[in-house]
């Protein structure tokens, strides 16, 4: 092929024709997983837009180059032939970066150029390097030791069917490279629900079926995984870590054995503070690595009694796993382990379309907003007199017990799942298990339809339950099971809940620390687009989201936030939405992260702890709709209109700059894509503003510009008055088409010419024959169609 003929090919004709050609050449097609086309990086960021899941668009790398079937080493971005190989370097150089990968080309099918991360070197290369050539180069630039190969490129075990995405493949390899180069302590942060027990279990199961050990010798290492709950060692022992079979065992009391590989427990029953630890049956260098799951949780803190655990087996790698970014609530884990080999936030899982967005509704109730005071003299439940003080949201349930309150946020939930989904599966985070049981009892009786039929349609799971909870928390987590559809707790399932379905937390109390916060709303970060879980609810009582969202370093904002008001009975007084504040939380943490419920239980020995008020009125104030500013830092008052006007002169200078682009289909595309991207849906724009009959280019112009608002009918007479050559060079029919087609525009809009051949198949169009018929018999073809439907457009904007 010559190079004239090359500058007409496509970019897929390029990869075809020269580019995969070469890297077969080079050495890559040997193998059938060596060269992967096409490589999917992302899933797409899921906006919500109109109130409706969306996906974006996925990122994709045109060739990834893989040593092993699970060791990627380098990526390979192709541009068409016509264009300079140059063109693809910036985004060679993205991919390369996103996935952690040292070497990258960029190619038009003629020249590659090379960037390598280990030399800092960019330079045109006459051919790709073979997978010898580049393994060498990628082992060097690492310094480890030609025996640790075969423990970095052990393959994963994929029998679970779960292929680890690339930010799970970056932490893999990271911590494999810091282990075999003797790091002794290694950390990674990765937000909730991005899959840390897939890549501990991967860790574990590479070092154990390649016979890594401490000592280099020919055995298979002794491994730990550790945590502080018996939810978080049970569900990855008998799940996840399946593959390792007979190898596994749970270390208690009544079985320390020590003829396995793959060991689980928990500090509780490896510590009771004595001499007699049940972890000392065990040779301090009995154990190769430790996996401290939840690591910011205490066992790193230099105070902590679990700290002895892993001072006692010193000798062993010790391998920390956190979703908590370095804060002050987690500075303990950053001093010990030292910075993270690898970090994935909360905001970058949500951005690739691996986590699911979330909707913040702020609730307020009146005792919420402006506080509660106690009658003059006023008794509680049990005759004791309510000490006089201005009661805030930080003191309720913990000193101060409202019945009304907790009624009214039992009510409101009751409300708001009755006009979405009553079996959308909901987590109800309380302060204690008292108030956890009232919440439940509550949500009982305001559901009482649906408790008659299904008898555990709300269920509570505290500590107290012991397996009976535990029994309710599976049921819950069955994706195929119906009920428990809500279930009220208060610290037991800030963690270690794995349920793909739950679609609203609600928070009906004050979570202070950032840490616990972020494991809270992780409960429902998890994607289960099958079942129709594409995001979730955060329905905020306490002001705890909005608080904690105010944080600039916080890295994950809300798709929308609404703030909404009730009185006693739950109603809705008023309803606004919201996004980010700039300030600090004047709260103290409720509890400490990683506290179990036993350790909060509503009563202490002797008198109740606090003041129950069965009676009194809890009522509404206001309601405020919060949105972020320009700079995505603050929330302010914004309404759904002026967050769209503002959008629009942010893309637009002017508004006939946006005339210009609106009257031609295929620069209106892009306008609406733009839009659509920003989560402006004009269905909900019509209806905010009470402009339903208003085009949609002149509702924007009037937000944004404050310019005359024309209704359809008003442009679709504009458009006939202004058509008339139009009308004049075809016949009768095609008149009559092109009148019709203005009669749908004013039904439905101009969206709908987006669309032309469904339109044409639909009535009254249908009449006149198939599309092709009606191109070719009234119009004189397909293209002079699509002329005149474009120009009748355009007279529509004139």
């Amino acid at each position: 092929m010559s190079m004239d003929e090359s500058l007409v090919l496509t970019e897929a004709d390029t990869c075809r024709e020269f580019v995969t050609p070469a890297l077969q050449q080079a050495g890559w097609g040997k193998s059938p997983h060596a060269i992967g086309e096409q490589h999917a990086i992302t899933a797409g960021r899921i906006a919500l837009v109109g109130g409706k899941p969306r996906r974006g668009k996925q990122r994709r790398a045109d060739y990834i180059l893989y040593l092993r079937r699970d060791f990627p080493i380098a990526v390979v971005e192709a541009k068409e032939a016509g264009l300079p190989a140059e063109n693809g370097v910036q985004q060679a150089r993205e991919y390369a970066e996103m996935l952690g990968l040292r070497f990258a080309y960029a190619t038009n099918g003629h020249r590659i150029i090379e960037i390598d991360y280990d030399t800092g070197t960019e330079r045109e290369i006459e051919r790709y390097p073979n997978p010898d050539e580049l393994w060498a180069r990628r082992s060097s630039g690492t310094r480890l030791p030609e025996p640790s190969a075969k423990h970095w490129l052990e393959p994963y075990n994929l029998a679970s069917g779960k292929i680890p995405r690339y930010y799970q493949d970056i932490a893999i390899n990271r911590v494999i490279e810091a282990i075999l180069l003797g790091q002794q302590r290694v950390l990674v942060t990765l937000a909730t629900g991005t899959g840390k027990t897939c890549v501990a279990f991967q860790v574990c199961w590479k070092l154990w079926n390649s016979r890594w050990n401490r000592a280099g010798e020919y055995r298979r290492p002794k491994i730990l995984f550790l945590a502080d709950r018996n939810l978080l060692v049970d569900d990855p022992k008998d799940k996840m870590f399946a593959p390792f079979g007979d190898a596994r065992h749970k270390i208690s009391s009544a079985d320390p054995s020590q003829a396995r590989d793959m060991y689980f427990g928990i500090y509780q029953s490896l510590t009771n503070g004595s001499d007699d630890d049940l972890f000392r049956q065990y040779r301090p260098d009995f154990f190769d690595l430790i996996v401290i799951d939840e690591c910011h949780r205490g066992s790193s803190r230099d105070d902590s009694n679990w700290r002895r655990v892993l001072n006692y087996f010193t000798s062993a790698v010790h391998f920390g796993m956190t979703a908590t970014p370095l804060r002050d609530e987690s500075r303990d884990s950053y001093e010990y382990f030292g910075n993270p080999v690898y970090t994935y936030n909360l905001r970058q899982g949500i951005e690739d379309g691996f986590l699911a967005p979330y909707r913040v509704h702020r609730v307020i109730t009146t005792a919420d907003a402006a506080g509660w005071r106690p009658n003059k003299d006023e008794l509680d439940r049990y005759g004791r007199p309510i000490p006089d003080d201005e009661y805030q949201t930080k003191d309720f349930e913990q000193v101060v017990a409202l019945r009304a309150r907790t009624k009214a946020i039992a009510r409101h939930l009751s409300d708001f799942l009755k006009s979405t989904d009553r079996f959308a599966k909901t987590l109800v985070f309380c302060v204690d298990q008292e108030h956890a049981a009232e919440m439940r009892q509550e949500l009982i009786n305001l559901n009482s339809d649906l408790v008659k039929q299904y008898p555990d349609y709300v269920c509570r799971v505290t500590s107290d339950e012991g397996s009976i909870g535990l029994g309710h928390l599976s049921d819950f987590q069955d994706i195929d099971n119906p009920t428990p559809t809500i279930l009220t707790t208060s610290q037991l399932l800030t963690t270690g809940v794995d349920a793909e379905t739950v679609k609203n937390v609600v928070l009906a109390r004050v979570v202070g620390s950032r840490a616990e916060f972020k494991q809270i709303i992780g409960r429902g970060t998890r994607l289960r687009v099958d079942y129709g879980k594409e995001f979730f609810n955060i329905i905020d009582f306490t002001g705890t989201a909005t608080q904690h969202f105010a944080d600039k370093d916080f890295d994950g904002d809300p798709a929308q936030i609404e703030q909404v008001t009730i009185d006693e009975q739950g109603a809705v007084k008023a309803q606004e939405a919201i996004a980010e504040q700039d300030e600090t939380a004047e709260f103290d943490p409720a509890v400490e992260p990683g506290m179990l419920d036993a350790e909060i239980t509503s009563e202490a020995s002797g008198d109740p702890r606090k003041f129950y008020v069965d009676g009194g009125n809890v009522a509404v104030i206001g309601h405020l709709v919060y949105d972020l500013d320009a700079d995505g830092k603050k929330l302010q008052v914004v309404r759904y209109t002026e967050y769209s006007a503002r959008t629009v002169r942010s893309l637009f200078p002017n508004r006939d700059e946006l005339q210009v682009a609106w009257a031609k289909p295929d620069t209106r595309a892009d306008v609406l894509h733009e839009l659509a991207e920003r989560q402006i849906s004009f269905d909900e724009l019509a209806s905010a503003s009470g402009q339903s009959d208003a085009d949609p280019f002149d509702l924007l112009c009037h937000l944004a510009w404050n310019a005359p608002l024309l209704t359809r009918r008003q442009r679709a007479e504009q458009a006939r008055k202004n058509s008339q050559d139009l009308f004049a060079l075809h016949g009768d029919t095609a008149r009559e088409i092109l009148d019709l087609l203005l009669d749908r525009y004013v039904e439905r809009g101009i969206i709908q010419f987006s669309h032309l051949s469904e339109l044409l198949k639909v009535r009254p169009f249908d009449r006149f024959g198939s599309p092709s018929e009606i191109a070719n018999r009234h119009f004189g073809g397909v293209l002079a169609l699509r002329e005149a439907v474009t120009r009748l457009q355009t007279a529509l904007y004139q």
